[in-house]
């Protein structure tokens, strides 16, 4: 049997020699979640008898198409109800015992996949001699649509079926990784803006405890969940749309993939996500942590220090926006914080654009950051803090810092299709790759970013809080995001009020 031919818990995959590595694609991990298995847990993947072709991506999980993804390097030609797969690149396989890196993608839990040309491992693999797993997941109303109180029992788990996805693919990694050249017992998950918001529900789902023993989340935490009640709400409104009577959700079974698609378009911007719902989330990710859910998992963390101005470039609601139009837009976003805003923040001065993005920037991406580090460090488990300082010159330099700017660079994937035309083509760029992506195979090898690199990078304490800085130069910082901590302290205390 060639090392290109491995066999699975569920049968032989044939995967293919890319550049002196070895990678398989589209390998399931669950049953198709179609008829009646659609709104349900993920079940175990059936077995084969032939070897499996491995050599070509599976369908991505139905979306809608996207400007903004597509912008990103998403590609949906290729989509279906039938998604659950994953994709692995290696050095070999062999009995190595390789760290592993299992990515989730981000797109607000509604876009993206794991087969994104910008998630190509082979950079991983051959530089850092790791095993990359990359994968699908169920989005939107197929993946977070809120029945248990509806439905009642039977649909009691559909609430979070794309979280469920995530940790049948890390229970597919632990039986299955070690014969692909990777260590079971050194699993690194990672990911950005909606995928490390997952991996901030993972650190407290009962059923994924002991799946992974790292994680890194770059621009999300574990503050982006929905009540059961929130999400009921929004479950009634699009069942009332989709013209489904509570007492007969079987029909949900049968409504055309477009039709839902088109449909749970009407739902508002992460609306459909992760969910409470008393049964796999039984609490807030942030109360288990705190409780000590994830004591014993490190933690890579951090933002970019402009995340929020990636949106507000691409919203026609902002071109040539007036002052009204502007008072519209931050009553809309910040709605009885709006005077605390113009008072303290602006501090009488007119509101703009640039306000807006630092203010959305914290509250979404910063300040549940910092949160979510000072919950682990109070556990005594390792974290290190990271802000990403480069600013990219499209646009005539509106994006500055974005969302999602850094993901070619930990990937060291600049030279891959469409991402030119988000970082542009200076040569400084490769400078910060080449640090990033050191990083993050440090931290999966031995648990810290630092380690036999050239900048000393402390590990985050809650007196100091020492930040890693990414540039051209990098370098390490006490406290970088002192003010915005402090301006969402204050948000927080005039909430309360």
């Amino acid at each position: 049997m060639s090392n290109l031919t491995v066999e699975t818990a569920y049968g032989k995959v044939q995967g293919a020699q890319v550049d002196g590595l070895s990678v398989w694609k589209g390998i399931p991990y669950a049953k198709p979640p179609v008829g009646s298995l659609r709104f349900r847990a993920p079940e175990l993947p059936e077995s084969w008898e032939e070897v499996r072709d491995a050599t070509s991506f599976g369908p991505v999980a139905p979306q809608a198409q996207r400007d903004i993804m597509e912008f990103l390097g998403n590609d949906i030609s290729n989509m279906s109800e039938d998604c659950l797969y994953l994709n692995v690149w290696s050095p070999a396989a062999d009995d190595k015992k390789r760290p592993v890196m299992v990515w989730i993608h981000g797109g607000a839990f509604i876009a993206g996949s794991g087969s994104s040309s910008w998630y190509d491992g082979a950079s991983f693999a051959a530089q850092g001699d790791v095993v990359v797993v990359t994968i699908n997941y169920r989005l939107g109303i197929f993946g977070f649509l809120h029945l248990g109180e509806i439905g009642g029992e039977e649909y009691a788990t559909s609430s979070n079926c794309g979280i469920q996805d995530q940790v049948a693919a890390l229970h597919w990694v632990q039986e299955n990784i070690a014969a692909f050249g990777g260590d079971p017992n050194n699993v690194t998950v990672f990911g950005e803006s909606a995928g490390a918001m997952s991996i901030g529900v993972l650190l407290g789902f009962p059923s994924a405890k002991g799946l992974f023993h790292k994680a890194i989340l770059q621009s999300g935490a574990a503050a982006n969940v929905h009540s059961a009640e929130k999400a009921t709400h929004v479950a009634s409104k699009l069942l009332e749309a989709l013209d489904v009577d509570p007492g007969n959700l079987s029909k949900l079974e049968e409504i055309p993939v477009e039709k839902l698609i088109h449909v749970s378009s009407l739902a508002p911007m992460m609306s459909l996500g992760p969910i409470i719902d008393g049964v796999s989330l039984p609490q807030h990710p942030q109360e288990a942590i705190k409780a000590g859910a994830a004591k014993d998992i490190s933690i890579l963390i951090g933002t970019n220090k402009d995340e929020y101005n990636l949106f507000t470039v691409f919203d026609p609601e902002w071109k040539d926006a007036d002052d009204d139009k502007i008072h519209a837009l931050y009553e809309k976003t910040f709605g009885p914080l709006l005077p605390a805003i113009k008072s303290f923040f602006a501090q009488g001065k007119p509101l703009t654009q640039e306000l807006f993005n630092k203010l959305v920037t914290v509250s979404i991406f910063t300040y549940p950051a910092l949160q979510l580090a000072d919950m682990q460090v109070a556990q005594g488990a390792p974290v290190w803090m990271y802000r990403f300082d480069w600013e990219t010159s499209v646009f005539n330099g509106a994006l500055k810092s974005a969302h999602a700017l850094e993901i070619p660079f930990v990937w060291n994937n600049l030279d891959k299709e469409n991402t030119e035309r988000f970082t542009g083509q200076g040569t400084e760029r490769q400078l910060v790759a080449n640090q990033m992506h050191k990083a993050w195979i440090n931290f999966a090898r031995y648990g810290n970013p630092s380690a036999d690199a050239s900048v000393e990078w402390p590990a985050y304490e809650t007196q100091n809080r020492s930040t890693m800085i990414f540039n051209v130069e990098s370098k390490v910082e006490n406290d970088p995001n002192a003010t915005e901590r402090m301006i969402w302290d204050q948000a927080a205390m005039l909430m309360k009020n």
